[in-house]
């Protein structure tokens, strides 16, 4: 996968763009076109405390609520932190939107204001899916668009 010409795009793309939906959408469908094990990617945006509601995706149908309290997204919500896992079903509290999905990556969103947007999830039908090349390139990349959202 080539991160730098991705990158681009996705500058250009969401040059001078403020909205977080707006942002949001261009990032899924970038990501996942370009990524060569995502079968499903999107946002689940921070609605009220504690609750993540789902946002823009590609891919198969989502999970329309997820609390703070369960599955990866909400232990990425929760704790601020990135989750990669290689195998969802070691993963404790695992909540299965797709019975197909064996690995996963999700990524926390704050703005430049240090608030929590949501989380990026990306899901896999293959195990271990996600690299540490993929977090190298993510984490500094959400934090540039998304500097600015409101």
């Amino acid at each position: 996968m080539d991160y730098r010409a991705v990158t681009e795009t996705i500058r250009a793309l969401c040059h001078g763009e403020t909205d977080t939906v707006a942002l949001m959408a261009t990032l899924a469908c970038e990501i996942h076109h370009a990524h060569p094990f995502a079968d499903w990617t999107g946002f689940y945006r921070v609605v009220a405390p504690d609750l993540l509601k789902i946002g823009p995706y590609q891919g198969g149908h989502g999970c329309l609520v997820i609390p703070f309290s369960r599955g990866v997204c909400g232990a990425c919500a929760r704790t601020g932190q990135v989750q990669n896992v290689p195998d969802v079903d070691a993963f404790p509290g695992h909540i299965a939107c797709s019975s197909s999905t064996r690995s996963e990556l999700v990524l926390p969103v704050w703005n430049g204001a240090g608030r929590l947007l949501g989380v990026l999830d990306i899901d896999s039908d293959t195990p271990a899916a996600f690299r540490q090349a993929d977090e190298d390139w993510l984490v500094p990349l959400l934090a540039e668009v998304f500097e600015k959202a409101e």
